[in-house]
């Protein structure tokens, strides 16, 4: 390859590289904004001309701290795990039928999975709030946990069913020969094959659930309510409290990093398993 040939791809690639760089970091600096509001006082937060320089002080996650951020994040976590527990567990053995043994009309069993999805929020949270109400399970963090993992339960399904179909039915078929029973060939056979993007789909689940707003503002209000309708109380109507809002928010933001900081290496490869057939 001559240098002529070679100069105008490396100039292609610097150009991809510096505009990767710069979508980057557009997308970056809200996140970075609000990391740098968390550590101003208020009145350099809510002002109108941006301060990059500024003494840093922590008086905005004291604050939120003693408003029982504690408490919500607790809430979070608990209906976050409860519901990727339960989307997951009922999402194996759903996506196990519909892809390595088949049921009957596999695709309008998907297209019902899916469609669910796409009713809007505000059409069920009223029957959702009767129900609760008349049964007395209203402001309950297990119950917004049990309704979060069905919501969930759909997309994790659809994930589910394209990483199992990588599975190579040789295997398969060569654990049914030896004796192998359903129970065995999901637990023993097909789940350790699958476990990365069994990871990717539990990730994505607990995700969905942390950042819900809708339904925890609706069915819970105060010993059930979790940490996304607590941000929105910053703002009222006696204006909008910037610092401990970013503060909290970091906060609020920190478990979600750290689970897919962790877990990124298994999200990738779950992600990437379903991907090209």
């Amino acid at each position: 390859m001559n240098s002529s040939t070679r100069s105008p791809r490396s100039a292609r690639a610097a150009l991809t590289t510096l505009v990767t760089w710069i979508l980057v970091l557009v997308f970056f600096f809200p996140v970075l904004w609000m990391f740098l509001n968390g550590f101003k006082p208020e009145s350099l937060a809510s002002s109108i001309n941006p301060t990059f320089f500024f003494q840093p002080v922590t008086e905005g996650y004291q604050l939120a701290m003693d408003r029982g951020m504690a408490g919500y994040l607790q809430n979070s976590l608990t209906a976050a795990v409860t519901s990727t527990v339960i989307s997951v567990l009922l999402a194996i053995p759903a996506a196990y039928a519909l892809s390595i043994r088949r049921v009957k009309n596999v695709e309008g069993s998907l297209s019902f999975f899916i469609s669910t999805r796409f009713m809007p929020l505000a059409a069920i949270v009223l029957p959702l709030f009767m129900i609760f109400k008349t049964v007395g399970l209203l402001d309950n963090i297990y119950v917004l946990a049990i309704v979060y993992g069905a919501m969930n339960l759909p997309v994790t399904v659809w994930m589910m069913r394209s990483f199992l179909l990588e599975v190579p039915f040789e295997i398969i078929e060569a654990a049914r020969v030896d004796g192998a029973g359903m129970f065995r060939e999901i637990v023993r056979i097909v789940l350790p094959l699958i476990l990365p993007g069994v990871a990717a789909a539990a990730l994505i689940s607990f995700i969905f659930a942390w950042n819900e707003y809708f339904l925890a503002l609706l069915l819970t209000s105060s010993s059930a309510r979790t940490t996304p309708p607590f941000l929105g109380s910053f703002v009222d109507g006696r204006g909008q409290f910037l610092a401990v809002l970013s503060a909290a928010a970091t906060i609020a933001a920190l478990p979600v990093i750290v689970a897919g900081w962790v877990a990124q290496k298994q999200l990738v490869r779950g992600l990437s398993m379903g991907a090209i057939k």
